[in-house]
Parts: structure tokens; sequence; C-alpha cells
């Protein structure tokens, strides 16, 4: 679901059918003044892309994602080279539409065309009007057909998966869609990413305020319906002054162009759903869910290393002991850096290391350097990392041996010290070299830090007299609701406390 302008020069039917002819015959006969919109110009990639289906098969089976990921690239058709090529994206891209590099099938997109993707006026500013949204019967029917279209293919539901923003009005359609699956579809797994673009702290206005009451909105109420809620986002924090956006080590991104921000968000993503996407994984969604949310707890904080910093030939106990007091990944959920290394749960993946650097293998005789270096498999290695750092926590540990790949129309935003795979090198290579794949460790924890991240947002509003913005409960939120979803942040915040300690008196006083 998007809004209107968001497609650009995609088109809305999709390229799975081949093109719509539209018949531009006209039966009046009087006088006529016709009026003709050019179509967005296309990026280079689009282009490169458009070559490509051009090669495609009648029957639509040339696809660079339908092709066998254990394909040996040279075998592959000629044209497939034309959007593997490099392209500079930074200056061409506005939506994310200018870089899909899938096919849509014409009934996945959903247009709201009442409200702007850019412009001054008619945007959706206000968790009331992405919520009143879905009170409208049309726009309701709409997404319930196209809801039963897809699940009616399926063999086995596990559940859904839903990206929704939290800092606009999104937050109150994925409010109501998660609403919609949880009664619905109940049983099944909701697992929801609640995403936030990088922020410029340049002063407090009231679009800050706005943002800032979308995300508490979205916050209480996507997780309130979903199984699990994971907030996302390359902030420092959340807050109406946030703080400045993580750095990682390997990756010199531009903070302000989304196209950077979401592909490592989107490399997070498709790394941290790998288990219960792979026929082989011992968790489904639920279970995974439930794994987490005990005692409340249905939301959690994610972190990742994108790439993974391993040398090239490296192994894996090698790779890990490097690490004496600091965790191996950047948080990506706005909460900040995890003091210590305790946590109630946590699942983490590991991929894109070969099976012969998985352990370590020592000459006969040798004195082991960690325990982690007399293990006889990958997974003992990363399980028992796991245990030594979090003792007595439950963790579930998965390695895969597939790296992330990275071609066109990622970005090349890499540090010169990584090969072509991704894997860190011992000085500057003589010439540069574009990545095409990398290792990823990425970590989903119900730990400790939501307390502070959760209560400092009830903080912030508890403060200061919501009712100056008028103007933002028009859209349909009333007052008392709002206050009572605060109340209800700081009821989750309660979950992830692990002293007795009491809160500031002003708090302790609000809640007699």
């Amino acid at each position: 679901m998007d809004l209107k302008g968001s497609l650009n020069s995609l088109k809305q039917e999709g390229c799975l059918y081949g093109d719509m002819k539209i018949d531009t015959s006209v039966a009046w006969q009087g006088n006529l003044m016709a009026h003709q919109d050019d179509p967005p110009a296309k990026n280079l990639f689009l282009q490169d892309l458009s070559k490509l289906e051009g090669g495609m098969s009648s029957d639509g089976d040339f696809s660079p994602r339908a092709l066998p990921l254990s394909k040996d690239v040279s075998q592959l058709p000629t044209q497939l080279h034309v959007s593997q090529k490099g392209h500079q994206l930074e200056g061409s891209v506005r939506v994310w539409s200018d870089y899909l590099r899938v096919r849509l099938h014409p009934r996945s997109i959903f247009m709201i065309h009442q409200y702007n993707d850019d412009g001054e006026s008619s945007q959706l500013e206000a968790f009331g009007q992405g919520e009143s949204l879905l009170h409208d019967p049309t726009y309701l029917e709409e997404l319930e057909d196209r809801l039963h279209f897809y699940v009616e293919e399926c063999d086995y539901l596990q559940g859904f998966q839903i990206l929704c923003d939290l800092n606009n009005g999104f937050s109150g359609v994925g409010a109501k869609v998660t609403e919609l699956l949880h009664d619905e579809y109940s049983g099944r797994g909701i697992l929801t990413w609640g995403l936030t673009p990088v922020i410029d702290n340049v002063g407090v206005s009231w679009k800050d305020f706005y943002r800032l009451m979308n995300t508490v909105l979205g916050i209480v109420h996507l997780s309130s319906h979903s199984s699990l809620f994971c907030p996302l986002s390359l902030n420092g924090s959340l807050g109406l002054k946030p703080e400045a956006p993580v750095t990682l080590p390997y990756v010199h991104y531009d903070a302000s162009l989304n196209f950077h921000s979401s592909a490592i968000l989107a490399t997070a993503l498709d790394t941290f759903s790998a288990p219960y996407r792979l026929r082989s994984s011992q968790f489904s969604m639920v279970q995974l869910a439930d794994a987490f949310n005990s005692s409340g707890r249905k939301v959690v904080a994610a972190g990742a290393a994108v790439p993974f910093p391993i040398a090239y030939g490296q192994s894996l106990p090698d790779a890990l002991c490097s690490y004496q007091l600091a965790v191996p990944w950047t948080p990506l959920s706005s909460c900040g850096e995890q003091k210590d290394s305790c946590c109630f749960a946590q699942s983490v993946v590991l991929r894109g290391i070969g099976k012969e650097n998985h352990i370590s293998n020592l000459p006969p005789g040798s004195q082991p350097k960690s325990a982690l270096h007399v293990c006889e498999t990958g997974e003992e290695v990363l399980g028992s990392y796991l245990r030594s750092r979090c003792p007595g926590t439950f963790s579930t540990s998965y390695l895969l041996q597939g790296p992330c790949k990275v071609l066109a129309p990622y970005p090349q935003f890499f540090s010169a010290l990584l090969n072509k795979q991704g894997f860190l090198l011992d000085k500057l290579p003589s010439c540069a070299t574009a990545v095409e794949s990398i290792p990823v460790l990425t970590a989903l924890q119900s730990s400790p830090t939501l307390h502070s991240a959760l209560y400092s947002l009830y903080k912030e509003l508890h403060r200061v007299d919501v009712r100056r913005w008028a103007s933002f409960f028009s859209a349909g939120i009333e007052l008392y609701d709002f206050q009572e979803a605060l109340h209800e942040l700081r009821t989750l915040s309660q979950c992830y406390k692990t002293s007795s300690e009491l809160d500031e008196s002003e708090d302790e006083a609000d809640s007699d």
C-alpha cells in the first residue's frame, strides 16, 4: 500500500502480463483539446532492466530471481549481465520503485489516491488519517479481497510479515491491518517491522511532535495485535531530538538517502527472517514469536553486522573471539547501545561463512585459544559463543552458508578493505573491487534496553500538553485514546525492567 506518486516510472498494472493496449480514439466530433503527460524518465538501472525484459520469453520464465541460486553465472543468458553492472543511482532515485528489481503482480499494488507521496498538500501525516482509511468500506473491502486472493493460493499459511512506517499516517494504516489479520486469521503469526527513516536533528517543530505521537501510537497498537513487533531504523533514538545515526564500520552510507538506509535495513530483514522462511527450519513464525513474548514482551530490538567482519580464510572461532566485551552487531532499533550482554531471549543468524571456516583446525597437540576452538561444528561455535555472552538466556542460532547478494541495484557504499565476497583484506588493494556478496550477522533480542527506549518516549510526551496539536486529533484519534495509549506504552516498558528501582517521582505520581 502506498500513496499517489510513489510508483514513478513503474507500471501500476505490473509487467507479468505484458503491456496493456489502451484505446485512445475519441468519439466526440466537436472541438477537442488533448493534454498528454510524458512518463517519468527511467534511470539507467531501470533502462537496463527494460532491455532484460525485452529478452524475456513469452511465458515470463526468464527472470534473475527465478533462476536457481546454484546455477553457474557463466551459464546464464547474456542479457542477465546487463543488470549486474555497476550503477550509481544516488542522484537518480526518489522512491522505492526507482530501484525495484522484482516483478510485481498487478493485484499486489494497492494505491491510496487521496494522499500524495510528495508535495505540500494532501499528506498522510497523522495516525488517525491512516486508521480512518480502513474504516472506509471501499478500502477495507478491496484490502480483504486482495488478502483472500493470495491466502487461497497458499499450501500452508504460516502468517504475515508487515513492514510499516511508524513516523507518519501509515502507522494508523498498519494498526488497522494488523487488527484485521489478528481477527480474521487467528493463530497465524503476525511479525511486524516498524520503520523510521533517518531524521535530521535541526530543531523541534510540530512535525517532530506529529512523528513522535505517530510512533507511540504505532508501537502500542502494532505490538498489541502482532505476534511480535520490532522497530527498525538507523536513528540513534526516536525522540524529539534523535541522536546521530548509527555507524557501520565497513559501510560508508549517506544517512540522508533512503536508498542507502533501506538497503542496510533490507539486508538485516532478509537475514532476520531466514529461519522461518527455510524449509529446514525447526521454528515457524508463531513458535519464534512465542519464544520472545513471554511476560508481555511483544517488542524486540534488532542488531546487525553488515557486513560481519571476518578476514578471508579466518575461522569463525577466531573472528568471534576478537570481541571481548562488545557485541559483534550494531543496534538497528533506535534503542541505544546495550550496556551489557543481558537479555531475556534472542535469535541470532549468521550467513556467508564457508563450511571450511566454521571451526578451528588446530594442529595436533596444540593448546586451544578458547572453548570455541574445540567445538566440532559451526553451529556449536555460534551456540557456545551466545551461551558465554548471555548465560541462562534462551537462544536460538542459525548458521547459513549462503551469503547476502549485493548486486545492482544495491548501493556500492562498502569499504575498500572488502574483497568481492565481502571478506576483510589485510591492506588496501591497488584497484577498487565491486562487492558482490557479504557475510551478515543479525540478532533479535528481548532486551532490557527496550525499557529505557520505550520509557523515554513516554516521558517526552507525558511532559507536554498534546492538546496544542488539535489538528492531529481532528484527523480521527480522540485525546482520551491517545492518553490511554501513552499509559499502555509506559506499562509495556515495565516488562523490560531488570531491577526493582522506582522510576522518576513525577511518573510515580502520575500513576497514582
